[in-house]
This record gives structure tokens, C-alpha cells and sequence, in this order.
């Protein structure tokens, strides 16, 4: 389609979308015919001119903190009467984004500086180089960054976000927020202040804002779904009603076996776990992950159930009371197990979210004030003594107010509760070496703090429950492309540091190279102790017989100086310069993010100085170097 409307000129070539020069705009590869009535009500209404703004809050998020945040900028903007949409950017038409007044970004990064799962489209399209400068000169909006100071690449996505944004044109009311985990109150430190500034700007920008009286904070908001229970209605087993997790949705692997791989003595239970992917057309590489949502333990299911007086097997259908859709996972007709089990996170540390709204509830003075002072932001201190710091539950949360639990309706649940996010493993297996199976490797996530009952990792605890000598487990998975990418040149060497689960991934790697042939592989493992926790031990040993492999180790409690991953890099300096600087070798790290990757890095510019004669500065450059050039790549969690 070519034609003008105006002064707007549309073309259907797919290089470019837009244009935006003086007054005029050029529009290239408008998909449809109601873009292009969108963008001429655009102009011919300007959007600056109107009184009362509409706000749009987009967000990206990979494990929910993100999208709790966007949802907080959304009630906010309720109690101000503003008319506010909500969605996650890979929902929301990009298209529409020239005609939008004012937008709120909220994203979060994932890995190694790559934006969430829910965002890569929009990614992908802002940043293509075809768009130019002023495409979104009549937008008004803002980024918030939510992330961990602890990662190299922190805020990563929101700063380039920014940048981005900036270059197009668009009118940035705030310098970028760059909320931070590892802060004592964590990102909220930097949200609060930041959302005052955001709201004083937007009154600055449409002051007939004042003249509007917004909502009490203890006025409750209308849930986003009610509830109609229904009689004699079974839950739906059509699975057609279920959302696609992966492009052909999740694949029911049976679970093959389950086996403890650490000595029964030893602090730390980590699972090697088979699934046999028989049928599903399932393909993956060395680096890629396996992605699946636990459930909720039995035992939490039925308190849960008793706290609010719910019957298990009653089944219902959701109704919005706006514009969000109803969750494509849940089953229509979906049962309250079904819901409590499957759905909602009722096992997570709780936000400050869900302490404001449960205030809404409160009827008993003493529960009411406490419950304020945990949603206000001078509480966050005593919030975070509360729950974040023993990682206490909402389940628990819910036991400890139960008056207030006693008044909940049934009808804010999902809006109380978030929903249980994917988790994700490395892929420790190649289908090269095991056709139509996919192995990992779990640690069982189990501690204590202040609370009498351990803390328990959902999804590990989960994973560790399953038996299939006691019947067929079957798991619903699907896998993604991770963080590592192997050389396909075949005389390209690896250096892959490992210590711990971080060997997962090179497992796979090791697994898929020595069935090609490959053998300049060199590993670097760590554990606390050779008798212990030695992982998969028989293998590297005959990987290492058979010519296929180098292997380093550091046990670091088995003597009396600890001794760790990082020291064995620097002992092997000769070997590692010799690879990296005349063979092009690639290293890789992957494990916990706290000291070891820094450390392993640090140790490897040790290694450039020493071999290599370099100055600190210029190792440094080189390590930089690689990186851009992806010959070093890291793996890292928290």
C-alpha cells in the first residue's frame, strides 16, 4: 500500500517505520489499515493538548519483580484518576507507540545484560538501525530499571533503553531509576523517590492534575477479576485452553530417573535428573536451558485453602472488570486446586504489594496498623526484618494476620498473589551423546534462618520430590536458547571454569565436542570436598584417559587453606596464555555471581601480566576485548 493521508506519507516497505521531520510524518510498513487511522487521529489531535493524559506503563520482566513494579505505577495512577494500561512490552503493539502521549518503561535484565523473555521483540524492533532520529518526538515518558548491583552488567537493559529513547526523539521526563537488589530495602530505595519525581512531572506537564482528587490510599481498588463459582462444573482437561510456553507450548517429558549425586553426608543434595523428550522434536545446544514451572507443595495447598475457607474442588470462571485478558494458562473451567497449586505464588516473600492491599482488608486495628506500616516506605526497614531478610512466606504472611485473612474476598487472588514464574536450568547433556533425552542439574535449595521451619526452594524442592521408580512423573518443559554459545570452529580450544552446578553447561559442551571430534577442551572444577561432592567425577576421568579433556580441580575444604577455582587459573598461566593468545582459545564462566566470577577474572588478567609481559591496564583491555568478541562468556546467578 502507497498513498498520502495528509501530511503523512505511507509505504509499504518493511526498512523503515518511521519518520517523523519537521511537522510531517513518513511512515514506512504500516501492517494495517487501523494503524494508519491511528496515526492520523494522532495528528490531527495533538497529544500534548490534552487535558487529562492517558498513561501507558510497559514492562519487561523475567522473574516478576519488574512487572510488580509496573502494576504498583498503575494503582498509582488509578488513585489519580488517571486512565492507565498496563501490559508487558511484547504485548503491546509497537506500532501504536507513535501515537502514545505518555509511557512508562519498567524492565528488568536478564543474564548477561539481555533483556527479559517478554520484551525481545520490541527489543529487537526500537533497535533496528532503520529508525531515525524524532520518529517519537511527541512522547513524554520515563525508564525505570530494576536490577543487581552484584552483576558487571547492571541496569543494563534500562540504561540502553534510555539511550535509545533519547535518540529517537522521544522526551524524557526523568533521568533513568536504577533500582538495586543488593541495597538494604532493596530497589524501593530508588523507586520511591523516583516515583514522587515521575508524579511531580507529570503534574508539572498537565497541571489541570491538580485540580483532580485522587482516591485515599486505604480506598480499595476493584479487583481485576471476579470470580463466578460454578455448580456441577468440572475443570476443563483441553489442553488447547492452556498458553503456549514455548512456540509449540510445553512438552510432557517422563521423568526417567532422579538421583542424589552428593554423599548422603554432605550439607548440599544436588539432583541429576533425566527426562526422556521422545517425540517432541525438542533441539538444543551445549549453553542452552530447559525452562518449567514448579508447583505448590501438597501441604501449603490445603492450608492455603483452609485460611480462606475454600473448598479445593470448587471450580469458577473469570471475569475481568477491564481491559486484561483472562490468564491463557488457566484451564476454563479451572478448580481452586488447580489455581492454588499450579498458579499462585503463595510460597514467594511477598512484596510491599502485597502488604498494601491486605491492608485494604484489615479490620482488627492492631493487624491494620502493622500492615500500613509494612506498605508505607519508612516501614521498608521493619518489612524487610519481617520478611525478606528470614524469607518468610505470604503463606505464612496470611497465618500471622488471621483476621485480616478471615476478610479477604476470594476476588482479589490473583491480584494478591503473583503467578508462579518458569525457572530455568542449564541443559547438562547433548543430544549427540544422549538422543531424546535431556539431563540437568538441581541443587535442592534448603536453609535456615530466624524461622523454625527451613526455607525450602520451590521449584528444587519440587523437582526433588518427584519419584519415578513410584510411577510415571511426567514434567511440562520447553527449552531457550542460554547465555553460552560454543565455537563452531573445530580447532577453536575451550577454557571453561566450572565450579559446583556451574559445570552443568560444559557437561554438554564436553558431551557434543568429543562426539565431533573436538579435543583441545580444558575444565576447571571446584567442590568442597573430593569425597563429597566431586560431580560426575567418573566421567571427566575417562574423558581425561581418553585424550579429551584437561582437567583442573580445587577442593576447597579439603585442606586446611581453602583453596578455590580462581588460584588454579593462576597456577596455569603457561597453559592458558598459550591457548588464548596462539590458538584463539575461548573461556567461559558459569556459577554463583558473588566472588567467583570476578575473582576468576581477575586471575585471568593475572595471567595476561604474567605471560604476557602486559601492563594492568592493558590486561584489562584484553579481557575487554574478548568479551566483545564473545571469546569470554559467563553464566552467572545469584
Amino acid at each position: 500500500m502507497a498513498g498520502n493521508v495528509g501530511s503523512v506519507v505511507f509505504s509499504s516497505s518493511e526498512e523503515d517505520f518511521w519518520v517523523r521531520a519537521r511537522g510531517s510524518v513518513h511512515v514506512q510498513d504500516p501492517r494495517t489499515e487501523e494503524f494508519c487511522q491511528v496515526l492520523v487521529c494522532s495528528l490531527r489531535f495533538p497529544l500534548g493538548t490534552m487535558s487529562i493524559p492517558s498513561l501507558l506503563v510497559l514492562y519487561g520482566s523475567q522473574t516478576g519483580t519488574a512487572q510488580d513494579a509496573a502494576q504498583r505505577i498503575g494503582r498509582q495512577a488509578q488513585r489519580r484518576r488517571l486512565p492507565v494500561r498496563v501490559m508487558a512490552l511484547d504485548s503491546y503493539a509497537v506500532a501504536d507507540l507513535i501515537a502514545e502521549s505518555l509511557v512508562v518503561f519498567v524492565c528488568s535484565t536478564a543474564g548477561q545484560g539481555e533483556p527479559p523473555d517478554n520484551m525481545k521483540n520490541f527489543w529487537r524492533f526500537l533497535f533496528r538501525k532503520s529508525l531515525p532520529g524524532g520518529s517519537l518526538s511527541r512522547l513524554d515518558c520515563a525508564v525505570l530499571g530494576l536490577g543487581d548491583s552484584s552483576y558487571p552488567k547492571f541496569n543494563f537493559v534500562a540504561k540502553k533503553l534510555h539511550k535509545r529513547l533519547l535518540q529517537l526523539g522521544a522526551n524524557m521526563l526523568m533521568p533513568v531509576g536504577l533500582g538495586d537488589d543488593q541495597h538494604d530495602v532493596g530497589p524501593d530505595a530508588v523507586v520511591d523517590p523516583w516515583l514522587a519525581s515521575f508524579w511531580g512531572s507529570v503534574l508539572a506537564l498537565y497541571p489541570s492534575l491538580t485540580s483532580v482528587t485522587p482516591l485515599r490510599e486505604d480506598e480499595r481498588l476493584p479487583p481485576t477479576f471476579t470470580f463466578h463459582f460454578l455448580v456441577g462444573e468440572r475443570e476443563s482437561g483441553d489442553e488447547r485452553l492452556r498458553v503456549s510456553e514455548g512456540e509449540a507450548g510445553p512438552f510432557r517429558a517422563r521423568m526417567v530417573f532422579n538421583r542424589r549425586v552428593t554423599e548422603p553426608s554432605h550439607f548440599q543434595d544436588v539432583r541429576h535428573i533425566e527426562f526422556d523428550v521422545t517425540g517432541s522434536s525438542m533441539r538444543f545446544a551445549a549453553g542452552d536451558v530447559v525452562m518449567m514451572r514448579p508447583r505448590n507443595a501438597a501441604e501449603d495447598v490445603q492450608q492455603f485453602c483452609l485460611l480462606l475457607g475454600l473448598d479445593p474442588d470448587a471450580t469458577f470462571l473469570l471475569e475481568p472488570t477491564s481491559n486484561s485478558p483472562v490468564p491463557a494458562r488457566l484451564p476454563r473451567p479451572c478448580s481452586v486446586q488447580h489455581l492454588v497449586e499450579s498458579y499462585l505464588d503463595i510460597a514467594a516473600v511477598p512484596r510491599r504489594s502485597f502488604f498494601e492491599l491486605l491492608a485494604t482488608f484489615a479490620t482488627d486495628e492492631l493487624e491494620r496498623d502493622k500492615l500500613v506500616e509494612f506498605s508505607s516506605a519508612a516501614g521498608q526497614d521493619e518489612l524487610n526484618s519481617y520478611c525478606s531478610r528470614p524469607r518468610r512466606t505470604a503463606l505464612e504472611v496470611l497465618a500471622d494476620f488471621p483476621q485480616t485473612t478471615a476478610e479477604l474476598k476470594v476476588d482479589y487472588l490473583l491480584d494478591l498473589f503473583p503467578e508462579i514464574q518458569p525457572r530455568s536450568f542449564s541443559i547438562a547433556s547433548s543430544l549427540k551423546a544422549h538422543p531424546h533425552r535431556l539431563q540437568i542439574l538441581v541443587a535442592v535449595v534448603r536453609f535456615q534462618t530466624k524461622l523454625q521451619k527451613p526455607r525450602r526452594g520451590l521449584c528444587s524442592s519440587w523437582l526433588a520430590s518427584l519419584d519415578p521408580e513410584k510411577g510415571e512423573v511426567c514434567v511440562p518443559l520447553w527449552v531457550k536458547g542460554g547465555s553460552l554459545t560454543f565455537p563452531a570452529d573445530a580447532d577453536t580450544p575451550v577454557i571453561m571454569v566450572g565450579p559446583g552446578t556451574g559445570v552443568a553447561p560444559f557437561r554438554a559442551a564436553l558431551q557434543e565436542r568429543l562426539c565431533e571430534g573436538r579435543t583441545a577442551n580444558v575444565l576447571f572444577f571446584g567442590c568442597r570436598s573430593e569425597s563429597k561432592d566431586f560431580l560426575f567425577r567418573s566421567e571427566w576421568e575417562l574423558m581425561v584417559e581418553a585424550g579429551g579433556l584437561t582437567l583442573f580441580t580445587a577442593f576447597s575444604r579439603d585442606q586446611e587453606e581453602k583453596v578455590y577455582v580462581q588460584r588454579r587459573v593462576r597456577e596455569n598461566a603457561a597453559l592458558l596464555w598459550e591457548l588464548i593468545s596462539r590458538r584463539k582459545a575461548c573461556f567461559y564462566i558459569a556459577g554463583n555471581a558473588k566472588q567467583m566470577p570476578a575473582s576468576v577474572c581477575d586471575s585471568l588478567k593475572e595471567v595476561f601480566q604474567q605471560e604476557g609481559g602486559v601492563s594492568a591496564d592493558a590486561a584489562a583491555q584484553m579481557l575487554a576485548a574478548m568479551e566483545k568478541t564473545s571469546r569470554l562468556q559467563s553464566e552467572t546467578w545469584s
